[in-house]
């Protein structure tokens, strides 16, 4: 039997990452996650894994490896999506944000602690111009005998997901303890169908009450769905040691899940959002409607307390007059309906925007599994 791949996840957040390495048949032994509300999140999903509450600015990679309960040697791979808002097109590209060195963090910990490989998310903004300089210098700390790929860009429906969520991954190997990585761990799988936003949603109940504004109302029930690709990895495959037993006791003895909550809207602002076409958007909130034929856009995560706590826009559902639920946006970035979902709205769309598909997640780190030695 081949053994698991020891895997430590920097930036976890809810788990996104996490999720895909463990459906890749890897043991998540340790997150690292700074924010308490995601890591209490990840806590409840990934009970197996030792959960770090501490900012990898301050963070040494002999300590990390002690934290994780590793030996120096013993680290497969290093895992993770570093903050990206400084970098990203759509903020305000701020060169100076404190969270652009956080990239340079990361490759720090892949110097200390030295894993077989290691594999980073983040937009492509970091690609510009603009950020060169801190990119470079970054990559520049990554011991020399390792073997970086081509920065390589991934939009999420070419792997099975409803989003164009669009991500660059830098994957990197030490090739005397890893077998010949290549740009073909980013292909796509063979014959598989893109997911449209109407076969992510299907199942989920589209009558969200407004009043189902608690934890115990946003659970509701699931109808049954079909054996796809997409369906699989919603309501199954389900990784040992992974998952919430209530959630999933809920979920499979039950048929229901969490993270339906109504959003109250005014009668001005469902009768605007009501005569939205697919694709059209809402020329004062800015929220897109929904295409059930096309594909979801790219869901943005807001900003923590420390920003203001501004809530990020978020699409309108493709037939009715309201907001997409947390349970909707989870379908759309490619989550199971098992995985347990914060008990807050906010919460829960944050760390949803701020995820990586768990989707495509398992798709590159299967690839990579099957290319060790």
């Amino acid at each position: 039997m081949k053994k698991k791949l020891k895997i430590v996840d920097l930036f976890a957040g809810a788990g996104g990452f996490s999720l895909g390495a463990a459906r890749a048949g890897m043991e998540v032994v340790s997150s690292v996650e700074i924010d308490p509300y995601a890591n209490e999140t990840h806590g409840r999903n990934f009970p197996n894994t030792r959960h770090l509450g501490i900012d990898i600015s301050t963070l040494k990679g002999s300590d990390l490896l002690a934290q994780s309960g590793l030996n120096s040697g013993e680290l497969d791979g290093l895992i993770g999506g570093p903050p990206c808002q400084g970098f990203s097109d759509m903020g305000r590209r701020d060169p100076k944000d404190r969270r652009n060195s956080l990239f340079g963090h990361y490759i720090r910990l892949v110097a200390e602690t030295r894993p077989r490989f290691f594999v980073a998310e983040n937009v492509p903004g970091i690609l510009q111009e603009r950020n060169g300089d801190i990119l470079k210098s970054a990559l520049n700390l990554l011991p020399k005998h390792y073997v970086l790929l081509p920065a390589t860009k991934v939009c999420a429906t070419d792997f099975g997901a409803a989003t164009t969520r669009t991500r660059v991954f830098f994957v990197g190997f030490d090739p005397r303890r890893c077998g010949e990585l290549n740009l073909d761990i980013f292909n796509s799988l063979p014959n598989l169908q893109k997911t449209t936003v109407k076969d992510a949603l299907v199942g989920l109940p589209e009558e969200i009450d407004q009043s189902w504004q608690s934890e115990f109302s946003s659970w509701q029930p699931v109808g049954q769905l079909s054996d796809s690709y997409f369906n699989k990895r919603a309501q199954s495959n389900i990784p040992k040691g992974v998952g919430d037993q209530f959630a999933l006791d809920a979920f499979f003895q039950s048929g229901h899940t969490s993270g339906c909550f109504g959003t109250v809207h005014t009668a001005e602002v469902a009768a605007r959002y009501k005569n939205l076409k697919p694709r059209q958007q809402d020329p004062i909130s800015k929220a897109t409607r929904l295409d059930f034929s096309w594909f979801c856009p790219t869901l943005r995560a807001g900003t923590g307390s420390d920003k203001g706590s501004y809530q990020a826009v978020r699409p309108i559902h493709p037939t009715k007059a309201r907001v997409i639920t947390p349970r909707e946006a989870a379908r759309l970035q490619g989550f199971p309906d098992w995985f347990l979902l914060h008990p807050t709205k906010w919460h829960s769309f944050r760390q949803l925007g701020n995820s990586v598909s768990p989707i495509v997640a398992e798709k590159i780190l299967s690839s990579i599994s099957a290319r060790l030695v």
